[in-house]
């Protein structure tokens, strides 16, 4: 059976009404639009500025999400079309084409890009001129970014399997894979390389420190249990990147909860009942979690409790959220980028890119954050 890419009312219609004993990929952020009416946006009173570094464009991600990888002052981006390019303080630096549609965003630590395609290839390039450096191949689509650090490249396919590959020449190290709920959720989620593990959030809320050097598991927790009578109502996944800060480790799960662990026992510190299929970031003293209803919360780092929300931007499908020092930035469908006071929630700064979606989890940019756009702009934001 193929997999599904119908919208989720559409598609959680069809399989209340009809039977489907195989596995399938349900879809929620199949457009970026959001399903029901959305929070408009209120004049606010600005104490911040969100200043304009630089602007580029690399193209449209299509149906994906195309997140770029940022190693210095260096950004490398790619889209839908095949465009992978590298740019230094806004200017091109070099432009390829790999004559074959791309799917998952961008992988480097300054060596080396590494990008996916539907068709499960791993493509690599040198960092410094965009040459071919070697090809592999993964069991099925590549929707993530691939990571890559200390001599290896980790790349998670669409069936949530974890490829472990070497970075000079591109050869097979490992592979971890483990069985998956009937439905569960088609998300560009990928991993987090921590020192000697990738972190991976798994379907079923489950969330595992695998060993970089041979793929095995290290410790795995649970971030949500499913609950519900029905298929639908027991998808429980991580569909974003966990964030790991001293030795805090913090997820979230669609349908499920926030919680955070010890990075090295992985024994639990607390959880929260909250889904978020965006995602999740923190810094000293919060976790800032944006839910599924486009609001965004403020917790207690060390015990989970409730600092702040800001619930006026629901309906707004949000990014994750990007902690930057005594702000917290939120991108939206509309490609608007909301910036909130770190203590309060309270809006202190706005600027708008090119209309389209945010997609993608923004990622931080020397003092600020860059935003790739579904339309394929690329905006680096300073706060002043």
């Amino acid at each position: 059976m193929n997999k599904v890419r119908l919208p989720w009312v559409v598609l959680a219609s069809a399989l209340l009404l009809g039977a489907c004993s195989t596995v399938e990929k349900l879809n929620p952020f199949g457009s970026s639009a959001p399903k029901l009416k959305p929070a408009e946006l209120l004049t606010i009173q600005a104490t911040a500025e969100l200043k304009s570094l630089w602007q580029a464009g690399i193209g449209s991600a299509g149906e994906f999400s195309f997140s770029p990888a940022v190693v210095g002052d260096s950004v490398y981006a790619a889209a839908r079309d095949g465009s992978v390019a590298r740019f230094d303080g806004g200017r091109q630096v070099w432009r390829i084409a790999v004559g074959q549609t791309l799917s998952g965003g961008v992988g480097s630590d300054g060596k080396l890009v590494v990008v996916g395609t539907p068709k499960g290839e791993v493509l690599a390039f040198d960092a410094a001129t965009g040459r071919d450096t070697w090809k592999a191949r993964v069991s099925s689509e590549v929707l993530a970014a691939p990571s890559v650090e200390d001599g290896l490249a980790v790349v998670r396919s669409g069936d949530s399997r974890i490829f472990g590959f070497d970075a000079v020449d591109g050869k097979r190290r490992w592979v971890y894979q483990r069985s998956t709920p009937t439905l569960s959720l088609r998300s560009n989620v990928g991993v987090v390389m921590a020192g000697r593990v990738t972190l991976a959030g798994f379907p079923g809320g489950k969330l595992l420190a695998i060993a970089n050097n041979n793929g095995a598991a290290v410790w795995e927790v649970t971030v949500a249990l499913p609950k519900g009578s029905t298929e639908l109502e027991r998808v429980a996944d991580v569909t974003s990147l966990p964030v790991m800060g001293g030795n805090v480790v913090c997820a979230a799960a669609y349908q499920g909860r926030v919680a955070c662990f010890d990075s090295a026992s992985g024994n639990t510190l607390w959880s929260r009942d909250m889904s978020s299929s965006a995602g999740l970031d923190m810094d000293s003293r919060y976790v800032y979690v944006a839910d599924d209803k486009g609001a965004v919360h403020a917790l207690d780092r060390s015990s989970g409790a409730s600092v702040w929300k800001q619930d006026k931007l629901a309906q707004r499908a949000l990014s994750r959220p990007l902690s930057l020092g005594s702000h917290v930035a939120v991108a939206d469908y509309q490609g608007v980028v909301h910036l909130l006071r770190r203590e309060d929630g309270a809006f202190a700064a706005r600027a708008t890119t090119d209309g389209s979606a945010v997609r993608a989890e923004p990622v931080h940019f020397g003092k600020g954050m860059l935003v790739q756009t579904a339309n394929g702009g690329l905006h680096a934001l300073e706060v002043r």
